[in-house]
Formats: structure tokens, sequence, C-alpha cells
């Protein structure tokens, strides 16, 4: 299976020149002299870094977890603190955390990795943290159908840090509970203690 890395040969390589030329219009629209030594390859530059902060578009995040293993395990898996970098759809500034998901198998159980990959796929692309929350938790539902999954986002977002109110190092905490984490709040105790660790 592969993982969104392997998907830069996107729709933003396919649009290359066109989006080489509108960066470009923007960097003249603020002001800048597009002919100076520093931007002659920003358009290109930027493109490139289009390829691979947009690399979820290609991905349909529920393929990701596509290949499943039947386990007779029924306890608590969590994978946490797995980096993820994304783009606000309001303002296109980057915001950037961890995601820590759990999860309490009812016969499947997901490749370790595969809840990094789903991870990838659902924040490179233009995103909300409560999206992102939501759905990440939602696919581990049908993907595996597990007796409950929660899922933590943390997230340092650039639109409130450097624009707008300015409040640097502020975090913004979301997360979404699905099947025995609703009702058991021991279950969501043991993996929030866990998660802290």
């Amino acid at each position: 299976m592969a993982g969104v890395k392997d998907y830069v040969n996107n729709k933003v390589g396919e649009n290359r020149e066109q989006i080489e030329y509108h960066v470009e219009q923007i960097l003249k629209l603020i002001g800048e002299d597009t002919e100076r030594e520093g931007l002659l390859e920003t358009p290109a530059r930027v493109t490139r870094m289009y390829e691979e902060i947009f690399a979820g578009y290609e991905v349909d995040p529920k393929d990701v977890l596509g290949v499943t293993f039947d386990e007779n395990h029924e306890e608590l898996v969590i994978v946490k603190d797995i980096v993820y970098y994304s783009q606000c759809e309001h303002h296109m500034a980057p915001f950037f955390g961890k995601v820590h998901i759990g999860y309490v198998p009812s016969g499947k159980i997901a490749g370790l990795s595969k809840l990094a990959r789903l991870v990838e796929a659902v924040t490179r692309r233009l995103q909300v943290q409560e999206r992102i929350t939501s759905q990440i938790a939602d696919i581990m539902v049908e993907a595996l159908e597990p007796n409950g999954v929660m899922v933590v986002v943390e997230g340092e977002h650039l639109c409130m840090c450097a624009r707008g109110v300015k409040k640097p190092g502020s975090k913004t905490v979301t997360s979404a509970v699905r099947g025995s984490f609703r009702s058991d709040s021991a279950q969501r105790s043991e993996f929030l203690s866990l998660i802290k660790e």
C-alpha cells in the first residue's frame, strides 16, 4: 500500500505551470520584484512544496486501513505522538502538532504504521483541526469496527500565532470519542493518562 509521500505526481504536478504563474503574480501584487535573485526560483519551489503538503488529495484515507489482521486482542491499543503538518483552509497558513489514537479491537487490528499513514492522508490537505479529529475516528470505526475509538489532536496554528490575535505558543486540543469510550469513563481516563506519559 503506497503512503501519502509516494503521491508526489499529483494534481499540483499536473498544473505546475499554472500554479507557478499564479505564485509569481501574487509576488508581484504584494509589491515584490520577481526578477531579484532570491525570488527567481520561488514559484517553482512553492509548487514543489504544494506537491508535498497537499499530497493527501491523491489518497482516499479509507484505503489506508484497507489491510487489517484478525486478532483476538481486546485491550486498548494506542499509537501516540504522531506528528502532523497541515494547512488551515481559512488562511492557508500551516498548523501542526501531534495526534494520539487509541482503540479497543473487536477482532481486527491494523498495522501500526497504517495509523500514521491515516494521519498523513487526512492532514495533507486544506483542513480544520476539528475535522481531522472526527475523520480519523470515523475512518477507524468504519475500517476496524472496534469496540471503541478515541482520538486526541493537539495543534499550533500559525493563523492564530502569527496573525490576528498573535498568541504564539497557544495550543488547540480536540477529541473524538466513539463506541465504548463514550460510556466508559475509566477507559477514557486510561487513554488520557497513557498519552501524557
